[in-house]
């Protein structure tokens, strides 16, 4: 047996106008789970506690709740002294009981043919990964787009793909499914993140339902726009000034000793709207010895056209930049944007190396700039962090140029999945709450490593919103001035 002492919130709404915190110390086995910890709450402190249990084997998904600020099912998460135990985000019936009810009523019922056959063999391997849900409902306390929007949210998309790749089903659900939410959703990949039976619910369920929406002729106005721009011209946005490619030669050098040589994948936005931030990062790169390869042949890497289901012209898009950095005997390839990097890595099979420009500049070391007298806080992409696993290393590079690093939750501004484009109103929402947790920071800039992520927290900000390699040159330039300014006094 050993001891340890919990938090857990509580809230009774007979007698408390909002929830709080009392703390327990128990005596549980090694390796207890956090159910049993709550059982021994129950049964030898406090009767009153009141949450959610039934098969205690990770299969029912009632016992879910938040443990530390993360879903977890109780019955399966090892107790650790000093943890602190919530419900899910969702509306509290009794202290960890939560209302899933109203969800799990909406869920789409299973509509089956008469006399229908059994599935094929690779029908069956096509739903399992599906039917793993136990709808939990972590995903849903989790989803962003459930805050702002009317979205069932991820559970119920996941049981609309299980009955669209189900022989038997005797219906084609997905108007239903464009009418619970389809297209609200950003693809953030929070739901993946906190789902217990780790289903790749943007990917396997939500992408896929686009798809076959795409196919029936109900993608939004707005995505078949943009996809018929990348058909035309291999970009995802139109030019409205000199771009990135038309300003720089196919190879930079750097301004000392050679360390190292990467091929940049640009992106549609750093090559047509931000422009000047790679142009910022060209300079960072110069001055660390690493020489730069940029195939003026690369075009738009689809990821617009797969997070809204319209994947015809994919295949052609792979083949143009694979061959785009191998003719050129290229074996690492950088990218700046998150969205890239995480399409480069994730939905392509390329025969060279992927690396987000953070890892690029952590794994060479760079020259230390100058600290810059401000206080910054720094924005997680969605497809850099959940996408790519990448956190640390923006961190460590931010901290080398402010005086001061403040945190801030990680979460969705709202700018993707195709949101910002085809929901407007619904991107902007998000991007409101984004600034609500800015401005708790009191930080003087916003940093991240996102196109997408800095174009739209630009808007919904007052805050100057940064790329880390735009800091990181303004902190050279810093140094330099100390250096003339000392020089001159000498």
């Amino acid at each position: 047996m050993k001891e340890m002492t919990v938090r857990v919130s509580r809230f009774d709404p007979e007698n408390d106008t909002e929830p709080h915190f009392e703390t327990y110390t128990v005596s549980v086995h090694e390796g207890a789970r956090v159910l049993h910890v709550l059982h021994v709450i129950h049964d030898t402190l406090d009767p009153t506690l009141s949450y959610r249990y039934c098969c205690e084997a990770g299969q029912c998904g009632s016992c879910s709740l938040r443990v530390n600020g993360e879903p977890v099912l109780a019955c399966m998460q090892e107790a650790k002294d000093g943890m602190t135990i919530e419900p899910l985000n969702l509306p509290v019936v009794r202290d960890l009981t939560v209302e899933m009810e109203d969800v799990l009523a909406r869920l789409a019922p299973f509509p089956a043919r008469e006399e229908a056959g059994l599935p094929t063999k690779e029908e069956i391997e096509a739903m399992k990964p599906l039917r793993d849900c136990i709808e939990c409902l972590s995903c849903v306390s989790e989803c962003p787009a459930v805050d702002v929007a009317s979205f069932l949210g991820p559970t119920a998309m996941c049981q609309e793909m299980r009955i669209a790749l189900d022989p038997r089903a005797d219906q084609n659900r997905i108007r239903n499914a464009i009418e619970e939410g389809l297209f609200t959703c950003t693809t953030c990949q929070r739901c993946r993140d906190v789902c217990p039976k780790n289903i790749e619910i943007p990917g396997k369920a939500i992408e896929k339902l686009r798809e076959i929406a795409n196919r029936q002729g109900l993608t939004l106005p707005r995505h078949q726009d943009v996809a018929r721009l990348v058909e035309d011209t291999g970009r995802s946005v139109d030019r409205t000034k000199p771009t990135f490619l038309e300003q720089v030669p196919e190879v930079i050098e750097p301004d000392g000793p050679v360390r190292g040589e990467v091929g940049f994948f640009v992106g549609c936005m750093y090559n047509g709207r931000l422009p000047e931030t790679a142009l910022d990062m060209i300079e960072v790169m110069k001055r660390n010895g690493i020489r730069l390869i940029i195939p003026h042949d690369q075009v738009c890497c689809g990821s617009p056209l797969i997070r809204t289901g319209q994947t015809r012209i994919l295949p052609a898009l792979k083949k143009r930049n694979i061959e785009a950095f191998t003719r050129r005997g290229i074996t690492t390839v950088m990218t700046m944007c998150a969205g890239c990097g995480s399409t480069l890595k994730n939905d392509y099979d390329t025969p060279y190396t992927i690396k987000d420009v953070t890892e690029i500049l952590t794994e060479y070391g760079i020259e230390p700039p100058a600290a810059l007298d401000i206080r910054a806080t720094y924005h997680d992409p969605c497809h850099l962090l959940r996408g790519q696993g990448i956190s640390r290393e923006p961190r460590e590079l931010l901290k080398t140029v402010v005086r001061e690093f403040v945190e801030m939750p990680s979460r969705c501004c709202g700018a993707g999945g195709g949101v910002r484009s085809g929901l407007p109103d619904q991107a902007a929402a998000l991007g409101r709450q984004r600034d609500d947790e800015i401005k708790k920071t009191h930080a003087d800039v916003v940093v991240t490593v996102c196109p997408f992520c800095e174009f739209h927290i630009a808007d919904s900000t007052d805050r100057p919103v940064k790329n880390i390699c735009t800091l990181l040159l303004e902190g050279y330039r810093e140094k330099d001035r100390k250096k003339g300014v000392k020089k001159e006094s000498e």
